[in-house]
């Protein structure tokens, strides 16, 4: 198993954690619908995904899950206020064009939001600019400048700001780094350097 996929089995296993038995769940830019199905397997959860690539949302369907084909970007119209008690968006924040307006549909059609994102201020991704001046690669970030998805990339500290900006209230983080979950309580900055990736439960 790669690097990248150890990363995102420890971070299913996380949000999994974190979302009660029979929750209704939207998960945005579910991919092949992996971390949905856990949920739906393992907590019996009521799930639907969207994705906007059609291979992901047919991988997912034959999976036996409900998944839609969409752009998060262009919004959540097809969803009610309140609709879920759960919304996720997992790895997803930074590939997004519009993550604001995301965000702020993901807390208008779900009670609770998860957001997950690699950490950009995380210090080998310092490093590496710094003395190698090119855009860094990692295990979380392991695609070229010219090819990768992420169009966006922020920090800890970028999404706390943003959060306090809109009286947007974390209830929850985890922090992981190098394939566990930080024991540590960090202080911001340290959380902010050491941290290869966090993850968010919000609310309005």
């Amino acid at each position: 198993m790669s690097d990248v996929s150890e990363a995102l089995h420890l971070n299913y296993t996380v949000i999994t954690d974190i979302i009660e038995n029979n929750a209704k769940i939207l998960d945005l830019g579910c991919g092949n619908g992996e971390l949905l199905k856990m949920l739906v397997d393992k907590k019996h959860c009521n799930g639907i995904g969207v994705d906007i690539n059609q291979n992901n949302v047919i991988a997912s369907i034959q999976k036996g899950l409900s998944v839609i084909q969409g752009d998060i970007d262009e919004g959540l119209k097809d969803f009610s206020d309140n609709e879920f008690d759960y919304v996720i968006l997992n790895q997803t924040l930074q590939s997004t064009e519009k993550p604001d307006f995301v965000i702020e549909e993901m807390l208008r059609t779900g009670k609770k939001g998860v957001v997950s994102f690699p950490n950009f201020g995380y210090w080998r991704v310092r490093f590496y600019l710094f003395f190698k001046g090119r855009m860094p690669k990692s295990r979380m970030l392991p695609f070229c400048w010219y090819d990768t998805p992420n169009i966006h990339l922020l920090t800890v500290e970028d999404f706390f700001d943003f959060c306090k900006d809109r009286n947007i209230k974390i209830t929850k983080s985890v922090y992981i780094k190098r394939g566990k979950i930080s024991k540590n309580p960090f202080n911001r900055i340290l959380t902010n350097l050491l941290c290869e990736e966090a993850l968010f439960v919000i609310e309005k």
